[in-house]
């Protein structure tokens, strides 16, 4: 799964980043999309999200990553945050098991607002941090397994897993699309917009933003 111009591509897949402030997203972010790590823990303030654009197949994936930034101190996430959202990565931190505590709440925050058939890694971040670890990896893998979710342990510091929680989330994404697009009756492609999925615009049309499955 290789980089392509960011302006060259034939989704766009919108993804949320969510869990406790100081859990490890902004990192996790920056690690995927520029790859850097910021030692630096002050809380991200301000809408925050970042592109990479990612070859799955013959096809380009857009990936919009989006980053609470840091409103959930606050519990002042909106809707909005959530709309369009086809993939969400759910981050607590495996060194304090209060972050971990509260992932069912964050789960059906995400239920409530995001489409039903959205796309869930649970990821149990700081990795890199064994002998301070709180949460067993067995734990939180039953519950990710109890709750159809998907789950990696990640390091943002070390790199570890970080490239493949996103592209596994994205390739999950892109075979539901592919899913839906075998299973359409009325048409061969999914409706992205005003453009279908797998097409360039035309000349003077705008290219599609984000798909819904």
């Amino acid at each position: 799964m290789g980089n392509r111009s960011e302006e060259d591509y034939n989704f766009v897949f919108k993804v949320v980043l969510i869990g406790e402030s100081g859990v490890g997203k902004t990192n996790l972010l920056s690690r995927f999309t520029r790859n850097e790590f910021s030692h630096d823990s002050r809380t991200t303030i301000g809408v925050e999200f970042s592109t990479r654009t990612v070859m799955l197949g013959t096809a380009a994936v857009k990936a919009q990553i989006w980053d609470t930034a840091g409103l959930e101190r606050y519990r002042a996430i909106t809707s909005a945050y959530y709309r369009g959202a086809v993939g969400a990565l759910l981050v607590f931190d495996l060194t304090k098991h209060q972050t971990y505590a509260v992932v069912e709440r964050w789960l059906k925050e995400l239920y409530d607002h995001a489409e039903a058939t959205i796309v869930v890694m649970l990821v149990g971040n700081k990795s890199d941090l064994s002998q301070a670890r709180e949460v067993p990896t067995d734990e939180a893998r039953m519950f990710a397994e109890n709750n159809g979710l998907l789950f990696l342990e990640t390091s943002a510091l070390d790199s570890t897993n970080v490239e493949l929680a996103f592209e596994t989330v994205l390739k999950e994404i892109f075979a539901k699309v592919s899913k839906q697009r075998q299973n359409s009756t009325r048409t061969n492609a999914i409706t992205l917009g005003s453009a279908q999925a797998g097409q360039e615009p035309g000349p003077g049309e705008k290219r599609a933003c984000c798909i819904s499955l």
